[in-house]
């Protein structure tokens, strides 16, 4: 068994190795393992079942999630919240929207901004994003967990680097068909409902839509002020199909 799961991570490590965006995988992959070893996933027998297993998933996430009143009112150590919220996940549906999103548009971005830019980048946006939600909703005492600013953040700068990337949408008010559309058109629709969903969103569980676009506005200035007209590509290989799920 030992020896089956030892050349499991070899071989995943030469796959992250070789990659051309490593990082991308390496975040992935920590979201994943991460949620796997917490009680959201129900795989972990240490957490109970139940109503045993439903407390522990709201202390889980009250203790690495962030709680607006506690982040701007509480002790110092809950600054640190918005980081490991990144990398909680409330669902399995939570999880592989965010995942699929982060896959299809984490690569290129990456590509063209480097391992250690495209992680500084993707953590200082998400966290940023994290704050931007929690001081607009500062009274809110629900557990906001995630990692929808830092891949919102990805998609702006996808935009920016990559106007002319052809995406593969399925629309629902078009029978889930299949169409290409280019990123300048596909994302700024995204960030419209974005928009439209946050300006109706009630306090409470739910989509946090305004750290989403938070996270996006800092991914597409970040872009705009680090690479400037001279990095942009009018056209490149069209990324993987992601679907209607929202990050």
């Amino acid at each position: 068994m030992i020896s089956n799961w030892s050349a499991t991570a070899r071989r995943i490590y030469r796959a992250v190795r070789g990659s051309s965006a490593p990082m991308t995988h390496v975040l992935i992959a920590l979201c994943c393992l991460i949620f796997l070893i917490g009680p959201a996933s129900g795989f972990n027998p240490t957490y109970g079942t139940g109503d045993e297993l439903l407390a522990a998933q709201r202390a889980y996430f009250r203790r690495w999630g962030v709680i607006p009143t506690n982040l701007f009112a509480g002790p110092v150590g809950d600054a640190l919240t918005p980081a490991t919220a990144l990398f909680v996940h409330g669902s399995w549906v939570h999880l592989l929207g965010n995942m699929l999103f982060l896959y299809v548009f984490g690569v290129m971005t990456e590509e063209r901004m480097g391992r250690v830019q495209f992680t500084l980048f993707y953590v200082g946006c998400g966290y940023l994003a994290l704050i931007g939600y929690a001081a607009a909703n500062a009274a809110s005492q629900q557990s906001l967990v995630g990692a929808s600013g830092a891949i919102s953040a990805v998609l702006g700068a996808f935009l920016y680097l990559f106007p002319g990337a052809r995406v593969t949408s399925l629309l629902p008010f078009l029978f889930f068909l299949p169409l290409r559309f280019p990123a300048w058109v596909v994302l700024p629709f995204w960030a419209a409902l974005q928009w439209a969903a946050a300006r109706q969103a009630a306090e409470g569980p739910g989509v946090a839509y305004l750290a989403h676009l938070v996270g996006f506005s800092l991914g597409f200035v970040f872009a705009w002020v680090r690479f400037g007209r001279a990095a942009r590509v009018k056209a490149a290989p069209a990324p993987a199909p992601e679907g209607e799920n929202q990050p």
